[in-house]
Formats: structure tokens, sequence, C-alpha cells
């Protein structure tokens, strides 16, 4: 989970849209990828943990959760409204502001680190994961969770699909940015180009639950800059127009109990 950025957009967001983030996007999506994100990269007691581009903290609280007061648990990103957002959750745990491309922490000071939902969005992402790896402990385990491509993407799929025909290129580049690191060929072969070893991979297919479709087209337009740069007519039409494209997977309450496909990786630094 993290405050988006690709190359050409920092997607720096104000505090209303960080507390949107964490009331909606996280209930509804990331909490669920948190714990398999924790189990993918084997997190235990007494470890000291880096959640990078933690966004609003969801994998940094899940993480000083499961260690139950012992080891170290460190949270980093760009955005100051998402770590205000994070503070102010647990305010106990270590919130710093930086960026993942160049991290403001010393060499081999945690055996674990872990990137939610983040990578996708770096402009240099081999660069990222080797500061990632830089950090981590020889032996130590970087994992990453991102979403699987788009066109893998039952719900969402459709859905950006008709956003991008109401707002133009706009809409692809702010919404399909999420889905820009989905290849997981390509995934495998970046960790191992940043200096990471024996990758494994998993495929988890999950949910995003929603109130209905609205609500995802709400999330998802509020929850980036979109919003501000498009007029209310269009919303309305997206939000329409979630209605009839997510209409296959609502289910007879109205509930949008939408699949969402997501990739967890996780490598290990060398020993030596």
């Amino acid at each position: 989970m993290t405050t988006p950025r690709a190359a050409t957009e920092t997607f720096q967001i104000s505090a209303e849209a960080a507390e949107l983030y964490e009331s909606r996007f996280v209930p509804a999506i990331f909490a669920e990828w948190a714990p398999l994100l924790a189990d993918t990269a084997g997190v235990g007691p007494g470890q000291d943990v880096l959640d990078a581009a933690c966004g609003t903290g969801i994998v940094a609280r899940t993480v000083a959760d499961r260690l139950g007061g012992t080891g170290r648990v460190v949270g980093v990103d760009l955005n100051d409204a998402m770590l205000a957002v994070a503070r102010r959750i647990r305010p106990e745990l270590d919130w710093r502001h930086g960026d993942v491309a160049a991290l403001p922490l010393p060499d081999r000071s945690f055996d674990a680190v872990l990137c939610q939902m983040a990578l996708m969005f770096f402009p240099d992402r081999t660069a990222a994961l080797r500061e990632m790896a830089r950090v981590t402990r020889p032996g130590g385990v970087v994992a990453v969770c991102v979403p699987a491509a788009l066109p893998d993407q039952p719900a969402y799929g459709p859905f950006v699909e008709m956003a991008v025909r109401h707002a133009g290129p706009a809409a692809r580049a702010l919404l399909g940015a999420y889905w820009a690191c989905g290849d997981l060929d390509e995934l495998r072969a970046t960790l191992t180009d940043a200096g990471l070893i024996g990758v494994t991979t998993r495929t988890h297919l999950g949910t995003a639950a929603f109130d209905s479709p609205e609500a995802l087209a709400v999330t998802e337009v509020e929850g980036s800059p979109l919003a501000q740069r498009i007029p209310p007519e269009v919303y309305e039409r997206i939000r329409a127009g979630a209605r009839e494209v997510l209409a296959p997977f609502t289910a007879p309450d109205g509930t949008l109990p939408a699949p969402f496909r997501a990739h967890l990786l996780a490598a290990r630094t060398p020993e030596a």
C-alpha cells in the first residue's frame, strides 16, 4: 500500500484523500494482502522489518501486531499526507519521510523489507529493489505484492476501460498505473536484476469488497488525482458506467465482491 508514483505523476495527495485511502481502500482491498505479504516474507517475532512505500501503514501495522512487541517496524513513504494518517493510527511506530529510490536508512538494517502495491509506481523498479536489498541484512528477505495485469482482472479491466471512454487518456494514466507491473516473468527478472536470489512467486485471487459498484468508482476516482481533473458530469457518467460494467460481479443485495488478482514474490539477499 502506498502513495502511487509513476514516471510522470508524483501523486502527492491531500489530507482528505489520504483519509479516504485509509477508510476505503484499506478495508476494501489492502487489509487482505498485508498478512499474505508478511507470510510470504516469513515475518516472525524478533525481526526488524521495513514497510517500504508504506502509505497509511497497513503492512507496518500488521507486522507490528505479528511481532507482538518484539523486533522493530519502520514505515517509509514519500507522501506526507499518508504518513500523517499512519502516525495518527499508530503513533508508537517509526514513520519516516523518504523515497524508496534513496532510502534514508543505513545498509543491512532489516531482516525483511516488504513493499505492498507500490512497485509499479516507481520510475526505476530495479533501482528501488536494489535500495530495498541494500538495507536488508545478508540472507534477509525482500518481498513485494503487486496487482496482476489489467487483462487478468475480471472486474477492474472493464471498469478502467469504461472510465477511459468517458474521461479520456488521463483516466488510463491515473487508473491504469496500478496494473503496470503485472507480468510475472518480468517481475522475476526485475528482482534478479536487482541482485536478489531465490525468487519465489505466488498468484492469489482475492476480493475487493465494496458496498456497491458505485462505491468502487468513488474509491478509485477520489483516491487518485483524477477526481480533480474531470468535470462533475464526467464523474457522474463513470459512476453510472460502473453499475453497468460491474453488474456481473454484483451480489443480490447490491454489494460488490469484485475479484482482485495479485502476485506475491519473495527473494533473498546474498549471504556474502
